[in-house]
């Protein structure tokens, strides 16, 4: 693995187990159950949701130690190579964990276009779902599954879009890369590993990833602005524990780790960083008080804009996620977020533990409030020394290079947007969604854009369909979906990009 771990990443190397209080099972992982036979697929069915589908059968979950690629990138070796383009299978150290690179040759006169497509998943809670995670299916014009947002229904409109040019004959002036790498969800064995292995695969031009969203508005269907992201935020870790007299159940002692650190939280609970509008965030909004036909809305984002002092930005910043039909997302963009992940404590119900611990995913806006700051506004509103507070790294990191590499990362600049694989995508969205603003943003999550981005290669990123915010919040989540008409669009507006780069 590189300098920096994945998108979600940590998860093995802060050994995460169980749960708090109660030792609790292993989070239901979608490879408990027995594997079904590998989906078939006609090689010369390049229908995006036929392709999305299929993709989304192929049960590559995994909860942090690697997935099971290998029976889904030989299905996509097979279609890549019936329409007469080179493929590479990549194993890892993992058994049937692969990377597959797929190249389409082109004239070089410009520099390869790499499309970094992840095929692993997270793994799902089955007993929530209201339709099987793995089965593919079309409901009432949605295709359900894990992966259908995040990200196997991108990857499929890649695809698709690039075979429909290829079986038109046409002819990239760029060698076009597309990689299905694994491990991307946090595993030991992702891009970062693979680089270390083909490191030739840094010398591109440009990168296209997940990433940007494309909203409709407050009815869900209608599209309302298209963005590609050109930044994004920085993933950070903390741990939290409090100690206590370990002792009998029968016999509890008022200071109980457990109960210690669940004050912590629930006081850290009502905290939020503060809000800083940078200047890509800035630009974005602006364009989104534009775009939206909602005026209640607009005019909570121009309070926002035109905010003169902290306390009436903080104050603009509530009226607009209370109003947005996004709350969640312009939440993440307008600040620093802290998110509750993991928690550790207890190992018997007749045992009061003496050590409970809970971990918290910060994601930090780049030029936005500093990691430092955003720490030490959890330890104040903690209000409690007793509790320790700990960044969490990669093993034999101190908590000063931990800090040094988030200050790092946060003051990284946005990709430039002078390039003509962002032109060509503007202007493929004008055609297929015309009035429709296209815009640059940043990503509230991450991707496995960071060693182009360090090497001064432009990584932008695209779900090239329209979503309502339960779609997106269906990400990592239960009942992930996807409607398939936004899906076909997507593949249209990706074909008319690609389409661009033909001689």
């Amino acid at each position: 693995m590189g300098a920096h771990l994945s998108r979600r990443g940590f998860l093995r190397t802060t050994g995460v187990t169980a749960g708090l209080a109660l030792p609790m099972a292993t989070p239901p992982a979608a490879t408990a159950a027995p594997s079904p036979p590998a989906p078939e697929h006609d090689v010369h069915d390049i229908d995006v949701v036929s392709l999305a589908r299929t993709m989304i059968r192929f049960d590559t979950s995994h909860n942090g130690e690697g997935g099971v690629t290998l029976p889904h990138a030989r299905a996509l070796r097979a279609i890549w190579e019936a329409h007469g383009v080179n493929t590479r299978i990549v194993p890892t150290p993992k058994p049937d964990n692969v990377h597959l690179v797929a190249r389409i040759q082109g004239t070089g006169a410009r520099p390869p276009l790499l499309l970094l497509c992840h095929s692993d998943v997270v793994t799902v809670e089955r007993e929530d779902w209201q339709r099987d995670p793995f089965g593919g299916e079309v409901v009432d014009g949605e295709l359900w599954g894990r992966g259908a947002v995040d990200m196997k229904g991108a990857n499929a409109a890649y695809m698709s879009a690039l075979l429909r040019l290829v079986r038109e004959g046409a002819r990239f002036d760029r060698d076009v890369i597309f990689l299905s790498d694994c491990d991307e969800e946090g595993g030991p064995h992702s891009t970062y590993w693979l680089l270390q292995q083909e490191p030739e695969l840094l010398r591109v031009g440009a990168v296209l990833t997940e990433g940007g969203w494309q909203l409709a508005q407050r009815d869900g269907r209608t599209p309302m602005m298209l963005s590609v992201t050109t930044q994004d935020r920085v993933f950070g870790l903390v741990r939290l524990t409090a100690r206590g007299t370990a002792t009998h159940s029968s016999k509890p002692i008022p200071d109980s780790a457990i109960v210690r650190l669940n004050r912590a939280v629930a006081r850290l609970a009502d905290h939020q960083p503060d809000v800083v509008l940078t200047d890509i965030n800035r630009r974005y909004f602006e364009a989104l008080a534009e775009a939206t036909t909602d005026e209640s809305f607009a005019h909570g984002i121009r309070l926002l804009l035109h905010a003169r002092n902290p306390r009436q930005v903080e104050r603009a910043a509530r009226l607009v996620v209370d109003r947005s039909p996004y709350p969640w997302l312009h939440n993440a963009l307008l600040r620093a977020t802290v998110a509750y992940v993991v928690q550790e404590g207890g190992y018997r119900s007749n045992v009061i533990p003496s050590r409970a611990s809970v971990q918290l995913q910060i994601r930090f806006t780049p030029q936005g409030q500093r990691p430092a700051a955003v720490i030490d506004g959890i330890r104040t509103a903690i209000a409690d020394g007793g509790i320790e507070l700990t960044l969490v790294g990669q093993p034999g990191q101190t908590q000063d290079e931990i800090l040094a590499g988030w200050n790092e990362r946060w003051a990284s600049q946005p990709s430039t947007t002078d390039t003509d694989v962002f032109r060509a995508w503007r202007a493929a969205a004008g055609e297929v969604l015309p009035r429709v603003p296209a815009v640059p943003a940043m990503f509230e999550a991450g991707t496995s854009g960071g060693p182009w981005r360090k090497q001064g290669v432009p990584v932008y990123g695209i779900y090239p369909y329209v979503v309502d915010n339960a779609a997106m919040v269906s990400m990592h989540g239960t009942n992930e979906r996807v409607r398939v008409d936004a899906l076909r669009q997507g593949m249209e507006l990706l074909y008319r990009l690609f389409r661009r780069f033909t001689v």
